[in-house]
């Protein structure tokens, strides 16, 4: 009995590291499940080349107001933001989002260290190459994208700062999905929005579904308590993919001067 014991506890650790060993193998496909195609980008949004790092989708409206660069989440693609393009173009704000590496249309694989670069590549060149003033520049992440936008916040860019379904950091996701392996030792992509966020010194909204299944609402509420002078706005009811509908007056409002 002993001896079956020992071989059935032998066997339960091998597959427990091989599961994590596995796990993390394919942990960037599962973080990042990039859309296979390439979608047809929406009337009115230009496709701009970012030399050797990715590219972006612009709408721009006339006259001086807010240019709002949005990252997505990870499940998107540029492609399927024209319908908040338009919302952000009636409010006279242009709007810009940006393509992660290893997505539909760019090169490279997803990560951290490359989404973040890309992104601040964009950024560069609005600000270098299209003479946009980066006082006009607002930044808008929203779930795998607010980490995004916190980093380059904390690099200085961005004069607000819009996160819709943020979390404290990636492992803590993962934490919750899989309470029972060691992801915070295994997770190579981070996003430590948490140890950022004291350094903070834009106006940030926060907004977060309190029936998110897939971010923890109280991540989001955690994070808006280190950003100082952070708005955090609870969206009663509301689910991961179906906030911004209902708060997008409250975005409007907290960006766009009146």
């Amino acid at each position: 009995m002993k001896r079956l014991l020992k071989l059935l506890l032998i066997s339960l650790s091998g597959c427990y590291l091989a599961l994590c060993v596995i796990l993390f193998v394919v942990q960037r496909k599962l973080i990042f499940p990039a859309p296979v195609e390439l979608l047809e980008v929406s009337a009115g949004m230009v496709r701009i080349d970012v030399p050797q790092a990715t590219f972006f989708l612009l709408k721009k409206v006339q006259g001086e107001g807010p240019v709002v660069v949005h990252f997505h989440g990870n499940g998107e693609q540029v492609a399927y933001l024209g319908w908040l393009a338009d919302a952000w173009a009636a409010q006279g704000a242009s709007f810009v989002a940006v393509e992660y590496p290893g997505y539909p249309g760019t090169e490279g694989s997803p990560s951290e260290e490359a989404i973040v670069n890309a992104g601040e590549a964009a950024l560069q060149h609005l600000s270098g190459v299209l003479k946009i003033d980066r006082s006009r520049l607002v930044l808008e992440g929203q779930s795998v994208g607010t980490g995004v936008a916190v980093t380059l916040a904390s690099r200085g860019w961005g004069t607000k700062l819009v996160l819709i379904s943020p979390y404290t950091t990636l492992p803590d996701v993962a934490a919750e999905v899989f309470p029972w392996l060691p992801v915070r030792l295994l997770m190579r992509d981070r996003f430590d929005s948490a140890s950022k966020a004291p350094g903070l010194k834009v106006p940030t909204l926060i907004v977060h579904g309190t029936r998110d299944e897939v971010v923890p609402f109280e991540l989001g509420e955690a994070l808006s308590k280190v950003i100082a002078g952070a708005k955090f706005v609870a969206v009663e009811g509301a689910h991961h993919n179906d906030v911004i509908e209902g708060v997008l007056p409250a975005i409007f409002d907290f960006v766009v001067a009146r």
